[in-house]
């Protein structure tokens, strides 16, 4: 099924807010449109999976070239993108309903609750004006009497109107020594950008996941490549979105349960075997996966694990720069640069693997083994 591929390169930049976003590390934005080429050369292909969501930028650029896409992580932040973004058909929202819920919203007061005093006064998130209004505006969503997708929208449209005024290089961390610019505007919820047709979010271990029955043309795996932490780098999102108050620590004032929600792919020893197991177990017909040479898997060993349960392998191999952090380093609260600054580029690989994999890679350009 092939499909105009100028709606491919409006995913990557126009779909949401998070499609324009570029700070954030292991950020797709501008993978999107190479990762849909290839989907969309894969003959008959209609379902997707994407695995590792996160932010939901590639199962985006995915639902709006026509795919019916189900979106899984286990972030609680991401199960929220997802409903909204990717489980929600933009032509059945009521949106008279959701811009007047916006507008009751944005004129609330702030009060000082608990993520103004954890993420603004013991830490420098947002400032502490902005952190009020959170705290305000998160309380009212949650006595709104208002189904799960509407409630989802809504803390979307609170999440990216806080990442908006954030002061961060990406990371929560640690925090910009002095306010960023952007710290100072007003607070203030947009209408999320939400996409036409259906879908389905999934907040589950990838693991448990791929072993339900469902089926799928292609799966798009992104998984965690290091021993950095998504649950740690967005710790700061996923207290927003669940609304509790957990012990924090810390500079960054990370959530306590931060110390003991580890995955095995941030593990050196143990991401071979949870790659292996997730293919293994996965029920799709082509995969695409994206890996960075920044991981604990070498080119050589990925091409084994694909070819061996997938048989052919091709891809793409795209050199990028680093997230904007790594440009500064990481400061703490008093301004501090913790450790020194590394390298600023890397590489990033794109595999497809299944029936005819070194045809269709050349949708998004070389074939691997040109750059291998």
């Amino acid at each position: 099924m092939r499909r105009n591929l100028a709606r491919v390169l409006v995913a990557s930049g126009t779909a949401s807010y998070f499609g324009r976003v570029i700070k954030y590390i292991g950020s797709k934005r501008k993978l999107v449109s190479r990762i849909v080429a290839l989907a969309q050369a894969i003959p008959g292909a209609r379902t997707a999976l994407d695995l590792f969501t996160g932010t939901t930028r590639v199962a985006q650029g995915l639902k709006q070239a026509g795919f019916h896409v189900t979106a899984n992580d286990l972030a609680t932040y991401s199960e929220v993108l997802a409903t909204a973004y990717i489980a929600t058909d933009a032509r059945r929202v009521d949106l008279d309903a959701l811009d007047a819920h916006l507008v009751e919203l944005n004129a609330l007061d702030g009060e000082r609750g608990y993520f103004t005093r954890t993420f603004c006064e013991e830490a420098r998130y947002v400032q502490p004006k902005n952190g009020m209004r959170v705290d305000a505006i998160r309380a009212r969503i949650a006595a709104m009497a208002v189904d799960d997708t509407m409630r989802s929208i809504l803390l979307t449209a609170l999440l990216e109107a806080t990442d908006r005024v954030d002061s961060t290089t990406g990371l929560q961390m640690s925090y910009l020594k002095a306010w960023s610019t952007r710290s100072h505007r007003e607070l203030r919820l947009r209408r999320p950008l939400l996409l036409a047709g259906a879908g389905r979010a999934i907040r589950a271990d990838a693991r448990v996941t791929v072993r339900q029955p469902d089926g799928y043309d292609i799966a798009y795996l992104d998984p965690p490549y290091n021993q950095h932490s998504y649950f740690n780098n967005y710790h700061v999102w996923e207290t927003l979105v669940r609304g509790d108050t957990p012990p924090a620590y810390g500079v960054a004032r990370k959530r306590e349960d931060c110390r003991t929600t580890k995955s095995a792919f941030n593990r050196r020893l143990e991401a071979d075997g949870a790659l292996a197991e997730v293919l293994g177990a996965l029920r799709a017909r082509h995969v695409i996966l994206s890996f960075s040479d920044e991981g604990f898997l070498s080119l050589a060993r990925l091409r084994e694990m694909l070819a061996a349960r997938f048989g052919e392998v091709g891809g793409i191999a795209i050199p990028s720069k680093r997230y904007v952090g790594a440009k500064i380093g990481i400061h703490d609260l008093r301004g501090v640069l913790v450790g020194e600054v590394g390298h600023l580029e890397n590489t990033e690989w794109l595999f497809v693997a299944g029936p005819d994999a070194m045809e269709i890679a050349r949708a998004g350009t070389a074939p691997l083994a040109e750059v291998a």
